[in-house]
């Protein structure tokens, strides 16, 4: 990404993110991600490197909806600090969740890299964390509509 594209993106993400706890929590999730492909690098295996790319494809798929639940809680609770909005609590701890599963994902998908020999269970261990991302991730999702319903019936 140019200078000039970076800039625009900042100025993108701090209109539909803000600068508080939706803001980092987005940030987070994208961070780990990263991290995640970064460790990717190292695999010297070809057979356990296509199956950590297909978990980071999976992974990579959720950042759209972890943004998408990111702008809409920054919609509803604006959010330039550090606060926890009462009524969005829970998406917030399941976005954290999520974003501290992620980093535990890619530390897994790291020790194996570093592994030395063949590993029995390949990547099943990365698998296991991976998938407990996606389910925060839908856990944030449906505390969102929860929390809409709820503020529907109460208005």
């Amino acid at each position: 990404m140019g200078l000039f594209s970076a800039a625009r993106q900042g100025r993108k993400d701090d209109a539909e993110l803000g600068k508080g706890l939706w803001r980092r929590a987005h940030d987070r999730f994208n961070r780990g991600l990263d991290r995640y492909h970064q460790v990717l690098e190292g695999v010297e295996d070809e057979d356990l490197y296509g199956e950590l790319v297909e978990i980071g494809n999976e992974l990579s798929a959720l950042s759209a909806r972890v943004r998408w639940i990111c702008v809409e809680a920054q919609r509803r609770s604006p959010s330039d600090g550090l606060d926890i909005p009462g009524a969005l609590a829970g998406v917030h701890r399941s976005l954290s969740t999520a974003g501290n599963s992620l980093a535990t994902t890619a530390e897994a998908a790291a020790m194996l890299r570093l592994a030395v020999g063949p590993v029995p269970a390949g990547s099943a261990s990365v698998r296991r964390r991976a998938e407990s991302v996606l389910e925060q991730v839908g856990d944030a999702e449906r505390r969102l509509a929860e929390a809409a319903e709820s503020g529907r019936h109460s208005g």
